[in-house]
């Protein structure tokens, strides 16, 4: 309970932040539009990484021992933002390298998920614990998929 309450302090945090940082000038209207959209996908993004993700990369991306590894402060994840939702779709299997150490625990696939949730969810990992990326869009992430090695 205490965790959830943390985490939803956490995000409303998040998302007041994000509306306040509007960028001024000409597209002014379209910056908020943009701000809008990001913080919907972060809102739903929370929800479907608490879901789908935290239980074996943790509540605030910290990874699992050496059995998974984390998302916060991940080399992996920072040189591979392509791969990211072809993993989430489809799953892992074989030795992965994240910062340094090497894991060996094969993430299952989540074919189930749309696009959308997708883009959702590989948008909030992308602006948790320290990243600021931005949105990933619908149509950047069918194009990710559409190149995934099978």
């Amino acid at each position: 309970m205490k965790n959830n309450m943390i985490r939803g302090l956490a995000l409303l945090l998040t998302i007041f932040i994000i509306s306040c940082s509007g960028k001024g000038g000409e597209n002014k209207e379209m910056s908020h539009s943009e701000n809008v959209k990001l913080e919907q996908y972060m809102v739903t993004g929370s929800k479907l990484y608490t879901i789908h993700c935290s239980s074996c990369h943790q509540s605030e991306g910290q990874g699992l021992a050496k059995l998974f590894p984390p998302l916060s402060g991940s080399d992996y994840l920072d040189n591979n933002l392509e791969a990211v939702p072809c993993i989430i779709k489809n799953g892992l299997s074989g030795e992965i390298t994240v910062n340094g150490v090497v894991y060996n625990q094969p993430m299952p696939a989540i074919p189930q998920l749309t696009n959308l949730e997708i883009a959702e969810i590989t948008t909030y990992i992308y602006n948790s614990w320290g990243r600021n990326h931005g949105i990933v869009e619908v149509k950047d992430v069918e194009k990710m998929l559409e190149n995934c090695k099978k």
